[in-house]
């Protein structure tokens, strides 16, 4: 299926179905390399790339239904995300070319379009279109949409493919063809519909399962140790994981991440874990931050409709991951089992005007990335480490359509980031942004580093990045192995305020600014 998200650009591509495997793996190739158009993307309206392939009273924290705080609201004069096109999340159409009824034809490649042949491809105004073209028969061929002056390039070879894209400005219908002689007038020839205004999300009944990144407590600041009671229920509930796509969420109090849980050190931490008795799983909680066996794992082995209790001492200060130790732990943390918990030094953390909570996952679905309905994990993709989704806060589009952050010019900015994984390691970057403070490896005990782009945190791993925003507009969340946000790993910084010429302006430098 097409990615039907709102006119944010959050438009992201689908993998094929129904193919054979040695397609799929053709198909997953060219994804990655669609994704290095993506610093040219802002300089030319069109674009296209062409590829080989080959085959005490204790402080309660952590309530069952936590309430996001007034920092989940965009500043004041800030829209909701729907102003702004991703070139880093394109509405995306694959179609291969083959041999039908007597005919050159091209032919639907995943989702809605999958088989069809010169399907029509259904786009909205101002979106932006990614279109891959995948050779099927080994003839010389290419796709043209010349009233956008939009082409690929030619791919000769079987299996070859190129991409290119293009801003949807005029709305109407528009021919796309094979520009090689004779071989539009033999059939290769379909229609792009350009309609009027936004896309309109699906309406789904499946529960939000996305934790706001705006959604934690605030800084404890100055203050003895003292004994903090944790709360956490593992919800399982069948949650919206894409437009027209559903999955089972396994869940720390029925969001993912889990509830951002904060003390500080010497505080002793009374964790009450209740698992339903409606549970069809047992589950348990290891924290990274304790110092004992299991993390407290081994003594919150909880079946359903059961209750246990474990208490540790925050000994360290510094970012840790917690998450589920129940076997198969790879299973229960791909599921969304997993949260974050700071242990603030004494004194706390430098002050800051607003802090985000973001952690990156991986779902390894028996359907292809983009398929619709109730999606199933899949443990041979599992324990072999090949996922179709990648996210930020355990959904497509969580941080962009959703839940964006929002700032203002002149605000600094933390982001607690962590990697609930399984598997895979994450580069964090903020395009646009360069972090002034990084506290590496999740420690706090050390000076952070300082003027950082990217930095690596692996499976399990936290880190803090701190930055003051200087200049509006939207910047991007990203891991920047950038192949990752064509499966679903993209969200948005909006900031609100005046972009700063003298910081960045299009044109010369003698050029006044546009």
């Amino acid at each position: 299926m097409l990615d039907l998200h709102e006119a944010t650009g959050e438009f992201l591509p689908k993998a094929p179905r129904g193919d054979p495997p040695q397609y799929r793996s053709t198909f997953r190739r060219l994804l990655a390399a669609t994704i290095a158009v993506f610093a040219m993307m802002s300089l030319s309206p069109t674009l296209a790339q062409n590829h080989q392939h080959g085959a005490a009273p204790a402080e309660a924290q952590a309530t069952t239904a936590p309430v996001a705080t007034d920092k989940a609201a965009p500043p004041a004069g800030v829209p909701a995300a729907t102003a702004s096109v991703s070139y880093h999340n394109p509405t995306t159409f694959t179609l291969r070319t083959g041999i039908a009824t007597g005919r050159m034809v091209y032919i639907g490649v995943g989702g809605d379009i999958d088989g069809k042949i010169n399907p029509t491809l259904m786009v909205h105004e101002g979106e932006l279109v990614q279109i891959n073209l995948i050779n099927g028969e080994g003839a010389e061929h290419d796709v043209v949409v010349d009233q956008y002056a939009a082409r690929s390039s030619v791919v000769v070879g079987r299996n070859a493919s190129s991409t290119f894209a293009f801003t949807a400005s005029k709305v109407g219908e528009f021919a796309y063809f094979c520009s090689i002689a004779g071989h539009r007038q033999a059939g290769m020839e379909g229609l792009i519909q350009v309609m009027a205004g936004p896309r309109e999300a699906m309406a789904s009944d499946a529960a939000d399962v996305v934790r706001d990144p705006a959604d934690l407590p605030g800084p404890i600041g100055q203050r003895g140790s003292k004994v903090v009671r944790v709360d956490l229920e593992t919800v399982e509930l069948v949650g919206r994981l894409d437009d027209g796509a559903t999955y089972t969420y396994w869940t720390f109090n029925a969001k993912v991440p889990g509830p951002f849980i904060r003390v500080r050190v010497g505080d002793t931490v009374e964790v009450h874990l209740k698992n339903p008795a409606g549970s069809v799983m047992a589950h348990s909680v290891d924290f990274h931050a304790a110092t004992g066996p299991g993390g407290g794992a081994h003594a919150t082995q909880t079946d359903p409709g059961n209750e246990t209790v474990v208490t540790f001492k925050a000994l360290k200060p510094g970012i840790f991951v917690y998450h589920c130790a129940t076997p198969s732990v790879a299973h229960h943390i791909t599921s969304g089992m997993y949260g974050m918990i700071l242990v603030e030094p004494e004194g706390g953390l430098p002050q800051v005007d607003r802090e985000f909570y973001v952690m990156q996952g991986e779902l390894y679905t028996v359907e292809p990335f983009g398929s619709n309905g109730a999606l199933e994990m899949d443990y041979d993709k599992l324990i072999s480490e090949r996922p179709e989704y990648f996210l930020f806060n355990g959904a497509v589009g969580s941080l962009t359509k959703s839940h964006p952050l929002y700032a203002t010019v002149g605000e600094t900015v933390r982001i607690f980031f962590g990697v609930g994984g399984p598997n895979f390691t994450s580069s964090f970057h903020v395009i646009g942004e360069i972090f002034d403070n990084v506290y590496s490896m999740g420690s706090v005990g050390s000076p952070p580093l300082t003027g950082v782009q990217t930095v690596t945190v692996p499976p399990g791993g936290a880190t803090i990045v701190d930055f003051k925003v200087d200049r509006g507009g939207h910047y991007v969340l990203v891991d920047h192995a950038l192949s990752r946000a064509e499966r679903g790993l993209a969200g948005y910084l909006i900031v609100d305020g005046p972009e700063n010429d003298d910081i960045m302006h299009a044109g010369p430098a003698d050029a006044p600014a546009q």
